[in-house]
């Protein structure tokens, strides 16, 4: 299960709106091939495994990251396919909550004679798969919430200055992280003062970009930021001016979509929009700022997990508060995650806290 996790993480930011899988199969103590779930309208990770084996595979056992399915989708039903091939056993990690699944491939297995042993590494595989699992639960897509900071958690210094707070080796897997969500997030002061690109710029073959969502209440971004360049990815704008204002004109020329979204006292409801993205494929949300769009969607309860790349730098009570101005008066009251983890990325430290359940 160990290597079909392995295989698992090669589909990763590939496949939404579909979970990443990862399939071995295994006979006499030996593996025979393997196989991830590559694209969205691809074969699924059993199928690749089942193909690469062949005739091998009768009398196999079969080890997969998730439920196998037994439905017609853009493919065919897994279990069918497991049967045909005439596999012994099946083993998997992950249980499947999609409603067309969930327990259907395991019935339709048990049914035909086949073995089945369920929730082995569940944890791994249930952690690989968050924003799936969190998606079809509750139609909201996982967040994350992005920083590079100071070790007294500054986003800027007190005249506004941020490049670079870290360094070249957290900016890269900054960007890697980039590759395996669905969509980045920045705000309308972002695009103002730093003009981003919110590419992935990696040297790897394979590589693409997520589509870019601006939060602009009011327009007041330009037209020709960079972020706008609609040839480099996907472009969307949320905002609470109707799509006929000039400035959402001016957008849409470019070919960037404007969302017009509810909302009070010039924030975006975020909930709506967060829901209007998983229905649209988007499982796996990276908010990268600045500190009044942390600030938001901390308020809002939606963040679910935090990567703060920190410095070893201090910039003092004038700096930027990367999660802006949360205002708890209470430590009782504060925001709390349930786990934590801490990684050295060259002189800095990767810091990522999240919410379990």
């Amino acid at each position: 299960m160990t290597l079909a996790l392995a295989e698992a993480v090669k589909g990763l930011g590939r496949t939404h709106p579909n979970p990443a899988v990862g399939a071995v199969l295994v006979k006499a103590g030996r593996v025979i091939s393997t196989g991830f779930h590559a694209r969205l309208g691809g074969p699924h990770a059993e199928a690749v495994a089942l193909k690469q084996a062949g005739a091998r595979a009768k009398g196999a056992t079969l080890y997969s990251t998730l439920e196998p399915c037994n439905h017609h989708g853009r493919t065919p039903p897994c279990s069918d396919a497991i049967i045909e091939a005439g596999v012994k056993r099946v083993v998997y990690a992950s249980s499947d909550p999609n409603p067309l699944v969930n327990g259907k491939g395991v019935r339709r297995l048990r049914a035909a004679g086949v073995e089945v042993l369920p929730h082995v590494l569940r944890h791994a595989a249930d952690s690989l798969n968050q924003p799936f699992l969190k998606a079809m639960r509750t139609g909201l897509p996982w967040v994350t919430a992005k920083a590079g900071v100071t070790l007294d958690g500054k986003l800027a210094t007190s005249t506004g200055k941020s490049k670079w707070i870290t360094s070249e080796a957290s900016r890269k897997v900054a960007h890697q992280l980039r590759d395996v969500v669905d969509v980045v997030v920045v705000g309308s002061s972002t695009v103002v003062s730093d003009d981003p690109q919110l590419t992935v710029r990696l040297k790897k073959k394979g590589t693409r970009n997520p589509t870019r969502l601006v939060l602009d209440p009011y327009l007041r971004t330009s037209p020709r930021a960079k972020v706008y360049d609609t040839k480099a990815a996907r472009t969307i704008v949320a905002t609470l001016e109707a799509a006929s204002a000039p400035g959402a004109l001016a957008l849409t020329k470019r070919g960037v979509e404007v969302w017009p979204m509810t909302g009070t006292r010039g924030r975006i409801a975020l909930e709506p929009l967060l829901r209007r993205l998983v229905k649209e494929g988007a499982l796996h949300v990276l908010v990268e700022g600045g500190a009044a769009v942390h600030q938001s969607f901390l308020a809002a309860g939606v963040v679910d997990e935090v990567v703060l790349f920190m410095a070893p730098k201090l910039f003092g009570h004038g700096g930027l508060t990367w999660s802006g101005a949360l205002e708890v008066s209470d430590p009782s009251k504060a925001f709390e995650f349930d786990a934590l983890d801490a990684v050295r990325v060259g002189p800095d430290l990767m810091v990522t806290a999240r919410k379990i359940g």
